[in-house]
């Protein structure tokens, strides 16, 4: 009997691919709600291995998918209710053909609503599941939260990131798990610890929205993404609050009251505010006690029995420790000119209290009069009143306070003085290969000097060396340089009666030292030649690399020669910079110099 043939591409990668096409007329869906179902379910297109085949042969580049996550979306409740909204969507055009009002406002009044509450606990099955998948989603919500009511994006959406954002900020407040923060041009990078799962999102800067153009950004399937990451954003402030004995929906203390300005605006609008302002700790669940302490870290014998990694990790836990009480016991006043909800966030963070002009936003609990305030963040070069009984820093201090974990000496950040550079907290120090600047260097070790340290003796030494050198430089006489020239010959052609004398004691003591016997002397050896050999026995171990392994290892040195190219860059960058402010010092004092000799010889 014949075995029956295999029809072509029916195993293998032509069976496990499907193209965007298929898949569609398989779901028999549009395209706008395949992307928006893909979107909610986290079903990406893949890259195949061989692409000819997946594409069963056809040429060009298409669209895929696995087909088992296509046959997966087959039994998805979502496609009926998409089914569902495209039915009344006819229906709803069809009564407004007909001006039929009434039965168009019923329609609208029963329009299905999509619930994707399923999706979030099947695409994260636990808590940390979803912390671990929680930066873009904070990202994206912190970015909504700043839009005003656009034509994709609805005016709902974008206050509801709000207000989850602002909740999500109350509880990293309330656990004190802020770690590190960075200020670039994007906006506010901040780095959490929840749950052991480190969480880093960004903030952006408060500007006024500039609209885009449709082909730069597509806010329709941006708006999908959120539509998801606000009910998954949902569930992890719920928990949060929870395991932390809060109330949720936050709602402020008792002790709090607003009766002095309930006349103003609604009672609602104006709770909904305070909690904005992030100045007030929210309500504790009713029973409640404070969050116990985590306890001291255990020893056990580990398998590698390395008590330095131990020692390390006790050593982070105690620097911690004091990280989220270092702002306790100090008063903050912020000035009009500074962002606010930034500061706000990372003081009460650790422990600090914070106040503002009650002019500039609701919430201010002290006014600038108050003797107890320790720091006031200005941003300007100088104030007509000040108080003694405080220090008046820049913003800046209140970051790098932070990412040192403890309080930085003010001086550099004094009311107008000019700032030292701000260095990223975000460093991968498993790294080997890490552009690290003098700042930082200096930072992580006290004994450090650079090379191009700016003090002004060696700037004297460098004007000295300067002035001789113009005196150097004036020609000598060439009848004085001739009779110097012979006279230095004449003495090394005529040799002394001594010198033969010497010729002969030398060789006498040469021939005592070879009947003489000696002690060893090492070796030396030339690094030179050293390194050459070890190169050609790089050289020859990178031939033995396997033929599979080989693009692999290939890429690695490339990656190596990539970090060594832009580390190099950097390094030239922050020369020539240097360079370029030591000139600008230099003849900064050239100019004083000049202006007080002219001054000095006016006064003559």
């Amino acid at each position: 009997m014949v075995s029956k043939k295999k029809k072509k591409y029916s195993t293998g990668e032509g069976a496990q691919f499907i193209t965007r096409k298929a898949a569609l007329k398989k779901l028999q869906l549009s395209l706008k709600d395949f992307r928006r179902i893909c979107i909610l379910k986290g079903i990406y297109p893949r890259e195949p291995r061989n692409r000819k085949r997946a594409q069963k042969g056809a040429g060009g580049i298409k669209t895929l998918y696995h087909t088992k996550d296509i046959k997966f979306l087959l039994h998805e409740p979502i496609i009926w209710k998409l089914r569902e909204l495209k039915a009344y969507q006819q229906k709803i055009r069809k009564a407004r053909a007909q001006r039929e009002y009434r039965k168009m406002r019923q329609y609208f009044r029963d329009y299905p609503e999509i619930n994707i509450d399923h999706v979030v606990k099947e695409r994260y099955p636990t808590f940390v599941d979803a912390l671990r998948d929680l930066d873009d989603c904070l990202t994206l919500c912190f970015l909504f939260s700043t839009f005003p009511s656009l034509k994709k994006v609805p005016r709902d959406q974008s206050l509801l990131c709000r207000r989850l954002t602002v909740e999500f900020m109350h509880a990293v407040i309330a656990a004190k798990a802020l770690r590190k923060v960075f200020v670039s041009v994007k906006g506010y990078y901040y780095q959490c610890e929840l749950e052991g799962q480190i969480i880093t999102w960004i903030v952006p800067h408060h500007f006024a929205f500039q609209p885009q153009s449709k082909d730069e950004v597509d806010f329709k399937i941006m708006s999908t993404f959120v539509e998801f990451y606000i009910m998954m954003l949902g569930f992890v402030n719920f928990k949060l609050f929870h395991s932390l004995n809060l109330v949720y929906p936050p709602k402020l203390t008792a002790a709090f009251n607003s009766e002095t300005e309930k006349d103003l605006v609604d009672e609602r609008a104006y709770v909904a505010e305070r909690i904005a302002a992030m100045n007030l700790s929210l309500a504790k669940i009713a029973g409640s006690n404070e969050a116990e302490e985590l306890p001291e870290i255990d020893i056990f014998d580990t398998e590698d029995k390395d008590p330095q990694k131990l020692e390390e990790a006790k050593l982070e836990a105690e620097k911690v420790k004091k990280l989220k009480t270092m702002f306790k016991g100090l008063k903050f006043f912020i000035n009009r000119e500074v962002p606010r909800e930034s500061l706000v966030f990372i003081i009460r963070c650790f422990g600090g209290e914070v106040s503002w002009d009650r002019d500039h936003f609701v919430g201010a609990t002290f006014d600038e009069s108050d003797e107890s305030i320790a720091y006031q963040i200005v941003d300007r070069p100088s104030m007509d009143k000040q108080y003694l009984s405080r220090y008046y820093v820049q913003p800046q201090w209140v970051f790098d306070s932070v990412n040192a974990r403890s309080l930085l000496p003010i001086n550099k950040y004094l009311m107008g003085a000019t700032l030292p550079p701000h260095l990223s907290p975000f460093v991968d120090k498993t790294r080997d290969q890490v552009y690290m600047p003098p700042e930082q260097k200096a930072l992580n070790d006290p004994n450090f000097k650079p090379l191009n340290d700016d003090d002004p003796s060696d700037e004297e030494i460098e004007e000295a060396s300067d002035e001789d050198n113009e005196a150097k430089s004036e020609p000598e006489d060439a009848e004085e340089a001739l009779t110097r020239q012979y006279q230095q010959e004449v003495e090394q052609d005529s040799p002394s009666e001594d010198e033969e004398d010497d010729e002969k004691k030398k060789l006498a003591k040469e021939k005592k030292k070879a009947m003489a016997v000696t002690t060893g002397v090492p070796h030396k050896e030339n690094p030179y030649q050293i390194q050459i050999e070890d190169k050609q026995a790089f050289r020859l171990r990178e031939k033995l690399v396997r033929k599979k392994h080989r693009n692999l290892y290939k890429s690695m040195k490339a990656g190596q020669e990539n970090r060594k190219k832009e580390i190099w860059l950097l390094r030239k960058k922050r020369r020539l910079h240097d360079e370029r402010v030591k000139e600008d010092k230099k003849a900064e004092k050239r100019t004083q110099k000049k202006q007080a000799l002219e001054a000095a010889l006016n006064i003559k």
